[in-house]
Parts: structure tokens; C-alpha cells; sequence
């Protein structure tokens, strides 16, 4: 590992601060993925601005009946809150479902969002990659792509981003906060992430030097009945090969309100924009959903081997909807 500097900063200006007068400085929260990639070399800064102690550690409501949920919350707190439980279960599942119980300890939800993808080929500095060599070549196409994108990639990359709370926050269309040394700014998290196109590597439409204070959910009543459902290779701690956060409000058997987004079949948290726009106002039945997921799923792209990630999907759509038409029933 190269050796690095290490500052704590104590407010957010001077954490901007620390950054502006180092260009090879970055920002330090729960360290789960950044030191990881460290060890590898695949992340190599001379300088950590650890923002630990920064007075974004508190979950509020908004004005609007929302939520505003600071970027230094840990991963363990957001799950454990008794609003985030009621409110938005889908998003207490995703964070559960993430990773273990240790690392949850540590994790940010400022973090969370920035952690990079698990592609093998990302991860071994050894191997071409064009999300951390630009103009390498991405030899996922050709070699181990059984758990790549299916949506929204690009013949310059097939990587998939690993987050599950980025799925539940996308679903509920979450809005990023961030401060630069300009000002506060804001992005929804579905124009947070890039897309692949021929810049693999430019993963955020963050400003440079923008360090996140938070994340805001605006008010959302359908999210009180929604899930999150995450496959995966093994039971214990383990990246999904596909999951979903759903939330849906029916009224006498027709879908008044729907949200879908899946993960671990893009760059980036996929919200399900046309699944949507078939559900609302139709049935809320096992045919309807599946003819949504067909809809949406009609763009996908699948490589020889990750071909299965189609009809897990669809399969998951059917399920998951399929269980909370049931319990709007009730």
C-alpha cells in the first residue's frame, strides 16, 4: 500500500478545505470499500480527510413528511431507525441485506453510494479495465461475466454497482446533497450515476472536490408497503445477482401507485421507469406484472453467460408484486 497522510476533519468546510489544497486527497467515511481498493492498488491517494466527525450524523424529518438522512449515518443506524423501519421498509431490508453485521458498524451511507464496482477485473491492477485505466479494454466481455450488466452498458463496460441501499433509494427517488466550495447543490439519485457510454471511468455527476452531506427521501405513502428482495450465490454476506425494491398501493384490484428498482443488472441503481408506467391504472395481478417486467426488461443486453439475469428478474418482479398485492388485500 502507498503511505498516505491522514487529517480528521471537524466541519464540513474545513474538510473542503483539506481537499481543495491536496489534488490527491479523498474523502475517508467507514473506509469498507476505499481501503479495500487501497490494498489492491487500485486506489492510491497520498492523503485521507477522514469526515467521521462530521455533524451529518442524524436522521430528521422534513418539512414535507419526508426524510433527510445525514451522509456520516451508519449503515446499522439507518436500518434501526423506528421512521426508516415504518416508513420505508424496503430501504431497512436493502441495508440489512448488504453486508454483515460488522461492516454496517462502519459503513456511511455517504460511502455507500460511492463504493465502486466488484468486477473482477476492476479489483486486479494486473488486468485491463476502462473504469480504472481508460482506454484499456474491458476483458469482461469476452472472459467472467456471469454477474455483469444486462442494462445500460456499454462495449466499454459491463460492471454492475454493488450497492443495495442505492436500489431502496432510487425506488423511493431519494435526492443526493452535497457541498462544494461554491455552495450546496443537490442531485436525485437517478441522475446521480452516469451513464457507461464511452467514460466508464467518470462514475458521478458529483462537482468536483463535492463532499455529500446527506441523502433526502421526500415524502412517499406507497412506501409504507414495499420490499426488497436481494438473490444471491450463498446465504451469508455476499453481492446479489439480482434484487429489487418494490413498493406498491392498490385500490380495488388496479395499481394506484408502483415503485421498482432493481440492482445488480446495471452501472447503477436501474429504476424501472416503464415496468411503472405498464402497472399504473391496470390489474394488480401475476399476468400484469409480468407483462411489466417483460416491458422493461426489453432493453436488456445479456452477455452469453449472464443471460439467467433476464428471467430472475422477471421472476423476481412477479414475486415480490405478487406479496404485496397480497398484503394491500388484507
Amino acid at each position: 500500500m502507498k503511505e498516505f497522510g491522514y487529517q480528521r476533519a471537524l466541519d464540513v468546510s474545513g474538510a473542503l478545505a483539506l481537499l481543495d489544497a491536496d489534488p490527491d486527497a479523498r474523502f475517508l467515511g467507514g473506509g469498507t470499500n476505499l481501503v479495500d481498493l487501497m490494498k489492491t492498488g487500485v486506489e492510491r491517494p497520498g492523503r485521507l480527510v477522514d469526515v467521521r466527525e462530521l455533524p451529518l450524523d442524524r436522521i430528521e424529518p422534513t418539512e414535507d413528511g419526508g426524510l433527510r438522512i445525514g451522509a456520516t449515518v451508519t449503515n446499522s443506524d439507518l436500518a434501526a431507525h423506528p421512521d426508516v423501519r415504518r416508513r420505508y421498509p424496503a430501504l431497512t431490508q436493502a441495508v440489512l441485506a448488504g453486508a454483515s453485521g460488522q461492516l454496517r458498524n462502519m459503513a456511511t451511507v455517504g460511502g455507500n453510494l460511492l463504493q465502486r464496482t466488484r468486477c473482477g477485473y476492476f479489483a486486479d491492477v494486473t488486468k485491463p479495465c476502462n473504469k480504472r485505466d481508460p482506454g484499456s479494454g474491458c476483458p469482461a466481455i469476452e472472459g467472467e461475466h456471469h454477474n455483469h450488466a444486462i442494462l445500460g452498458a456499454s462495449d466499454h463496460c459491463v460492471a454492475t454497482h454493488p450497492s443495495d441501499l442505492g436500489v431502496a433509494l432510487t425506488a423511493f427517488g431519494a435526492v443526493v446533497t452535497y457541498e462544494t466550495a461554491d455552495g450546496p447543490g443537490e442531485l436525485p439519485l437517478t441522475d446521480f450515476y452516469l451513464p457507461v457510454g464511452d467514460t466508464p471511468h467518470l462514475e458521478t455527476a458529483l462537482p468536483p472536490g463535492a463532499l455529500i452531506t446527506g441523502v433526502v427521501l421526500p415524502p412517499a405513502p406507497v412506501a409504507a408497503n414495499s420490499r426488497y428482495r436481494k438473490v444471491r450465490e450463498r446465504a451469508s454476506y455476499a453481492f446479489a445477482i439480482g434484487s429489487i425494491a418494490a413498493a406498491l398501493d392498490v385500490r380495488d384490484g388496479v395499481v394506484h401507485e408502483v415503485r421498482l428498482a432493481f440492482g445488480a443488472v446495471a452501472s447503477r441503481p436501474w429504476r424501472a421507469h416503464a415496468a411503472e408506467a405498464a402497472l399504473t391504472g391496470g390489474p394488480a395481478d401475476a399476468e400484469a406484472f409480468a407483462a411489466a417486467a417483460d416491458a422493461e426488461l426489453a432493453a436488456a443486453r445479456p452477455l452469453p453467460h449472464n443471460g439467467y439475469k433476464v428471467t430472475l428478474m422477471r421472476n423476481l418482479v412477479v414475486a415480490v408484486l405478487s406479496e404485496l398485492a397480497e398484503e394491500a388485500a388484507r
